[in-house]
């Protein structure tokens, strides 16, 4: 794990342990390394978080990070 050259697009932004949970994880912010396709519903709920949890798909090796765009600028991209 590679800390942040610089600005990272989640700094300040909290996660909850789980669905209904007042509890906040703690994050540990890094540079990616790599590239990871996942599975999600695409339902949100009125503050824009998912509503079901996203899974692991597959590694892909294919990609490095620098292949796409910066988390949130491009949602309905796919890559490949």
């Amino acid at each position: 794990m590679t800390a942040p050259a610089g600005p990272h697009p989640w700094e300040g932004w909290t996660f909850s342990a789980g669905w209904g949970s007042r509890d906040v994880l703690e994050a540990v912010l890094a540079d990616p390394q790599a590239v990871l396709e996942v599975s999600a519903d695409v339902a949100r709920d009125a503050a824009g978080r998912w509503c079901h949890p996203v899974r692991p798909h597959r590694l892909r090796t294919d990609l490095t990070p620098n292949d796409l765009p910066p988390f949130g600028e491009d949602e309905h991209r796919t890559p490949g």
